[in-house]
C-alpha cells in the first residue's frame, strides 16, 4: 500500500475583498480538493463551503469501505447547492467549481465540473487529469465534430457547468492509478491563470514536500498581482 503526504494552502490575493475558494484536505480519509465560487454569481464562499462541507459528508455517509459513487455525491452536491441558492439569490442562483479526489486501494478517483484543475506530476512530466468546462473549450469540442459555438471573446472563460446548476451536472470521473514518485496537484484558477504550465510543472516536481509546492505556487500567483483568490493542494506520493 503506498504512503503520501500532502498540504494546503489558501490566499485571499490582492483585489478581492473576500476568499470565495475552499478547499478538501483528509489525509486520514484520502479526500483532496478545490471548490472556487463561481464569479458574476452571488454568494460564491457560501457555494463552496456547502459543496465541500456536503462532499465530505457523502464520503462519510459511504463509510471507508463503501462504494465510490462520485457522479451520485456530486449530483447530491449540486442539489444542496441549488437549494441553498433559492434561499440566498433566487433570481441567480449561485454557483462554484468542484475538483476532488479520492485515494482508494492505490488509485486516485477523481469527480470534476468546472475550471479548477488537477494534474499529475510523474517523472518530471505534468499532465493534465482535467479539462476546463469552459465556453471556449466546447467550442474547440464542437470544431472537432464538424459544428460551429460561436462566441464573444469576453465568454471564453464562462463556465459551461458549475455546482448548483438547475439541472445535474454531467461529472468528468477518472480513475488514475497512482505510483510511488507521482505528485498530484488540485488549484483553483487564480494559480493557473498566473502561473504558466512549464513554470508549475517544474515547481512541482522540485518541491521537496507538498507544503513548499503549494507554497511556492500561490506566492508566485499572489507576486504576479494575486488578482483571484488562489488554492492549491498537493498530495505526494510514495512507497
Amino acid at each position: 500500500m503506498l504512503k503520501f503526504r500532502s498540504a494546503a494552502l489558501s490566499d485571499l490575493g490582492l483585489v478581492r475583498q473576500e476568499n470565495e475558494d475552499r478547499f478538501i484536505h483528509d489525509e486520514v480519509a484520502g479526500w483532496f480538493g478545490v471548490a472556487d465560487g463561481v464569479g458574476g454569481l452571488p454568494a460564491g464562499a457560501e457555494a463552496a463551503e456547502r459543496a465541500a462541507e456536503r462532499l465530505i459528508a457523502a464520503l462519510r455517509a459511504a463509510g471507508t469501505a463503501g462504494e465510490v459513487d462520485l457522479p451520485a455525491w456530486f449530483r447530491a452536491v449540486n442539489r444542496e447547492v441549488r437549494e441553498l441558492g433559492r434561499q440566498l439569490s433566487p433570481e441567480t442562483g449561485i454557483g462554484t467549481t468542484l475538483t476532488a479526489g479520492l485515494v482508494r486501494n492505490d488509485v486516485l478517483h477523481l469527480g470534476h465540473v468546472g475550471d479548477s484543475r488537477a494534474y499529475l506530476s510523474r517523472g518530471g512530466e505534468l499532465r493534465h487529469l482535467t479539462e476546463d468546462h469552459s465556453v471556449e473549450n466546447e467550442a474547440r469540442r464542437r470544431r472537432a465534430q464538424g459544428q460551429i459555438l460561436p462566441y464573444r471573446e469576453s465568454q471564453r472563460n464562462a463556465l459551461t457547468r458549475c455546482i448548483g446548476q438547475p439541472d445535474d451536472p454531467e461529472v468528468d470521473v477518472i480513475a488514475q492509478p497512482l505510483s510511488a514518485g507521482d505528485r498530484v496537484l488540485f488549484c483553483t484558477d487564480g494559480v493557473t491563470r498566473l502561473v504558466l504550465e512549464r513554470e508549475l510543472g517544474g515547481m512541482l516536481a522540485a518541491a521537496r514536500s507538498p507544503q513548499d509546492a503549494v507554497e511556492s505556487l500561490v506566492q508566485l500567483a499572489v507576486r504576479r498581482g494575486g488578482p483571484d483568490n488562489a488554492t492549491a493542494v498537493a498530495l505526494f506520493v510514495e512507497a
